[in-house]
């Protein structure tokens, strides 16, 4: 699984961006595909995830009523509206795709991320 984001950039806060993220190659039973965020000296953290068959949405508490996810099964990609920006938007923002796969029974999960794109917001 391949997975090109695209849509980072330097804006002034309470500026806008959308991010995309577009996957390709072996994407059969992708279930979930989603944005993480990392800061310099932070922990990656989950910013926002979407379930690919019903759209289910889970956001942090940071971002919640500033950004929407959403999703073009067709074009397999993903893109992650960002509004009212904060300084403390700044990351690297990594996308993300799970899928859970079965063996004997037993669920395994595998999970792919892409290169990153740099979000910077100025105050």
């Amino acid at each position: 699984v391949q997975l090109v984001e695209s849509g980072g950039g330097l804006v002034q806060a309470g500026g806008s961006l959308r991010l995309s993220c577009a996957a390709s190659g072996s994407i059969f039973s992708i279930d979930t595909m989603g944005w993480y965020r990392q800061a310099p000296g932070k922990q990656r953290e989950l910013v926002a995830k979407i379930t690919l068959g019903g759209a289910s949405t889970v956001y942090a508490d940071s971002v919640q009523g500033r950004f929407a996810i959403s999703r073009d099964i067709a074009k397999n990609t993903i893109y992650l509206q960002m509004n009212s920006l904060k300084p403390e938007d700044s990351a690297i923002y990594y996308c993300n795709a799970e899928r859970t796969l079965y063996r004997d029974g037993t669920p395994i999960e595998y999970a792919y991320w892409g290169q990153g794109t740099q979000v910077t917001v100025s105050s």
